[in-house]
């Protein structure tokens, strides 16, 4: 994907919020420390866009980013934040199930995971909530470059057998440091949202 044009658009906490028009959507989920800005900064090639924050649990809104005028980012509320008061957790979860379950242009989850660590509770049961109710996934594994390349295949495969991943469906190893598999989440990105360009067909002379 080359990246021509990328803004934030708005901050949404209801259906009337959210931005007309129909285009694709790919939302991020994950634990509030887990590197979703990073990551979309990394995506997008830009260092300030998507807003990073030593204090875990600041987005409290549906965040909205167009890229290319032809495709939006979701950047939903980390879960697993305590400091969060319990009604607030509440509603947030009411938002984000509502959102997840009913936006028709979503096309895509990117289920965000720290490869350095097992898949928590709260990531297996954000995994198997999103099976049930067949939302596409993709689970993209964050903080790669913290692990050493002899430590890779064996952190990647405990993310799958502890979240219960059927075979074949994709798992990125990620890094925001230095791009590790910014190429094939794109790749998966585009796929999804059916922004794939066929090659044309060839002609006979």
């Amino acid at each position: 994907m080359k990246i021509k044009s990328s803004e934030f658009v708005i901050s949404a906490v209801s259906p009337k919020q959210y931005p007309d028009g129909g285009l694709p959507e790919i939302a991020l989920a994950g634990r509030s420390n887990v590197g979703k800005s990073s990551l979309i900064n990394k995506l997008l090639l830009r260092k300030n866009l998507a807003r990073t924050s030593s204090q875990p649990g600041k987005t409290q809104q549906l965040n909205y980013y167009l890229i290319n005028e032809e495709l939006h980012f979701v950047d939903v509320p980390g879960y697993g934040y305590a400091k969060v008061s319990k009604s607030e957790r509440e509603a947030w979860g009411r938002m984000i199930e509502n959102y997840l379950r009913e936006r028709e242009p979503l096309r895509l989850v990117l289920h965000l995971v720290d490869l350095r660590h097992p898949p928590t509770a709260l990531d297996v049961s954000m995994y198997e909530w999103l099976s049930h109710y067949d939302i596409p996934i993709c689970v993209v594994a964050t903080k790669a470059d913290k692990l050493t390349k002899n430590q890779l295949p064996k952190h990647a495969k405990i993310v799958r057998e502890t979240l219960g991943m059927p075979k074949g469906q994709p798992l990125v190893l990620f890094s925001s440091e230095t791009g590790m598999g910014r190429d094939e989440l794109w790749s998966v990105i585009e796929q999804a949202a059916g922004l794939t360009q066929e090659s044309p067909p060839e002609t006979v002379e």
